[in-house]
């Protein structure tokens, strides 16, 4: 009953963050004039249809979406550790992008989160080449992690070689929400449409978390619901990536404090997953534009130093 209750509290910590994210930043909007929304002596329609709405819709799309993937990951895998960085697809994305910022500096920006989502479909591609059709979910770790450390490496040589545009790439690579608006929006809803999608595969990752042997004489397919989940799992958080850039920790973290909050039926912990990213995004979003206005601190940076003393605690419990 408790973890049921959960959800709705969660959803409303999602609207009480999106509130926020209207009345605060560089231009404070009373909560009265947001009252105001739709009226015609709405003054501050402008910044919020066209600046702080679309951040917000943004922020509950990438976190959610990040979230959602990383809970996907940890299912098939087994491992708490687990999350689409691990497996290279948001190094894939930051490599390609990083090759079209350096190589055509003059493009139109628009082209960068296409770029990235071709990087990251070609990432994931490489990992099932090298790990092959039925893979252990060791054998797919390491690879993952060999793979996104061989990309990063590739991240930082191209800007070395092209020092004159490191300042784009790095504010990419960092992951924000700033100068995002209604076209990354439309961009990423079609991507949506995959959460229920991976609300299908409730049953069957509960019981290849049971066991694998158990889920099989189940009558769960493990190479198909493996091969689904991660397939989800790539395109939900390449989308993401493609969009805002890699934010860090999202699709590690999220899904494990959802674990805390609702238990580990996925019947909660994929839903749960998914507001919690939004939770996380909207509010590390929110601090990094009120932290020193008018200056912003990009989204990523603010994840990061909230996730990594989480993950050592995390490394130090499970140890």
């Amino acid at each position: 009953m408790r973890a049921t209750l959960g959800l709705p509290v969660l959803l409303l910590l999602v609207a009480l963050l999106i509130v926020a994210s209207f009345m605060l930043g560089a231009v404070p909007i009373p909560l009265a004039e947001i009252l105001k929304i739709g009226q015609a002596d709405f003054a501050h329609s402008f910044t919020l249809y066209q600046y702080r709405l679309p951040r917000a819709v943004l922020a509950v799309l990438v976190g959610g979406m990040m979230a959602l993937a990383g809970a996907l990951v940890q299912g098939v895998i087994r491992n708490p550790l687990a999350s689409p960085d691990v497996l290279g697809i948001s190094n894939g994305a930051g490599l390609l992008a990083v090759c079209f910022i350096t190589l055509f500096p003059q493009s139109s920006a628009g082209a960068i989160p296409l770029v990235a989502l071709l990087g990251s479909a070609m990432a994931a591609l490489l990992l099932w080449l090298l790990v092959g059709r039925y893979p252990s979910e060791t054998r797919l770790a390491l690879t993952g992690v060999a793979l996104a450390a061989f990309f990063a490496a590739c991240i930082d040589f191209v800007m070395l070689l092209n020092p004159q545009e490191i300042n784009t790439a790095l504010l990419w690579l960092t992951g924000s929400l700033w100068g995002r608006n209604w076209v990354q929006v439309q961009l990423l809803l079609p991507w949506l449409l995959l959460v229920p999608v991976a609300l299908l595969l409730v049953k069957p990752l509960n019981l290849l978390a049971l066991d694998e042997q158990n889920a099989r004489s189940m009558g769960v397919n493990v190479p198909l619901v493996r091969f689904a989940a991660l397939a989800l799992a790539v395109c939900l958080s390449g989308a993401g990536v493609a969009v805002c850039g890699p934010v860090g920790f999202l699709g590690l973290i999220a899904p494990h404090v959802t674990r805390r909050l609702l238990g580990s039926r996925h019947q909660l912990l994929l839903p749960g997953s998914f507001l919690v990213g939004a939770i996380l995004l909207l509010f590390a979003d929110l601090v990094g534009r009120v932290i020193d206005p008018p200056i912003e601190i990009p989204a990523g940076i603010v994840t990061a130093i909230l996730g990594a003393p989480y993950f050592l605690w995390l490394l130090f419990r499970i140890k």
